[in-house]
């Protein structure tokens, strides 16, 4: 009889909770949304009919409660997937490891995951202030390549498209590309830009800004602007969509990522209130997640 995950592997603190997030399985919700922001996490639960419970360790903040009659808890991941890692491993064993045993539950859960978030533009169209809804994320980060998954003939042909138009320079990234969760995609059409987000592992030289450091790719903007394949486009980028779609697909659950656009790279444009955007999106996406 196998004596269960290592303690050394699935790492739980004093109060029997999860190491980082701190959190213990009764004490998160089936319905999760992830921010970067710690503090956007209070942005987030003051919308809720009530509080359960709220919880901190580090950067990983999560508020339980309900929104109407559903249950949802907001979790702050930090920035970029090297934190998604953790939080979605985490959520993810807070539902489907029995942490008495520490075996895997014969009966598994999949979460539903939203990320609500910040992007920037990279289509002259897509203005700052305006929301997109990613049908795809496309990872540029080293994260999914540690793990073993399957991807779709649709989501094969895409990638092939992607890395026959897009040149990265040898050795920068293994390009990795998942969709979406259909039944919550097609939730967030009114409103929402919807299109192909591709995820980055930096802010400055991966997203193609230039202070003082070279570029090696100084028209990555352009290229992915220019991306297409059979109508699809390149809409945004940002720092963690790739990691969820990624991790939802190998643990099972259903995800999709939500941004304000702060910026639009193709203008030089910055959002006059970007915390007012973010605001917005969080007003108008809860009602919809809680329905």
């Amino acid at each position: 009889m196998s004596t269960g995950i290592a303690a050394s592997e699935l790492i739980l603190n004093a109060r029997g909770a999860v190491y980082h997030l701190d959190v213990r399985p009764e004490e998160i919700a089936h319905t999760i949304i992830t921010v970067g922001d710690p503090e956007r996490v209070q942005n987030v639960s003051k919308h809720f009919d009530r509080i359960e419970g709220t919880y901190q360790h580090r950067e990983f903040v999560t508020h339980t409660g309900f929104v109407g009659n559903t249950r949802i808890s907001v979790v702050s991941t930090g920035i970029g997937t090297d934190n998604i890692d953790i939080v979605l491993n985490e959520l993810d064993a807070l539902v489907n490891i029995d942490f008495n045993t520490r075996q895997v539950k014969e009966e598994l859960v999949s979460l539903r995951i939203v990320r609500l978030g910040t992007s920037g533009s990279l289509q002259e169209d897509i203005p700052v202030d305006a929301f997109v809804a990613s049908s795809h994320a496309i990872g540029l980060d080293n994260l999914l390549p540690y793990y073993t998954w399957h991807n779709t003939p649709e989501e094969l042909q895409l990638l092939e498209a992607f890395r026959g138009q897009v040149r990265l320079q040898p050795h920068a990234a293994r390009p990795y590309l998942f969709e979406a969760a259909p039944e919550l995609l097609e939730r967030f059409g009114e409103g929402f830009h919807t299109g192909i987000t591709v995820t980055c592992p930096g802010f400055y030289a991966p997203q193609g800004r230039q202070l003082r450091g070279a570029l090696s790719h100084p028209q990555l903007i352009g290229q992915l602007g220019a991306f297409s394949f059979e109508n699809r486009h390149i809409t945004n980028f940002e720092m963690e969509t790739s990691g969820i779609y990624g991790l939802g697909r190998v643990l099972g659950h259903r995800c999709l990522s939500l941004s304000a656009i702060v910026a639009n790279r193709v203008r030089g444009e910055f959002s006059a209130d970007g915390n007012a955007a973010v605001e917005k999106l969080i007003a108008t996406a809860l009602p919809i997640i809680a329905a």
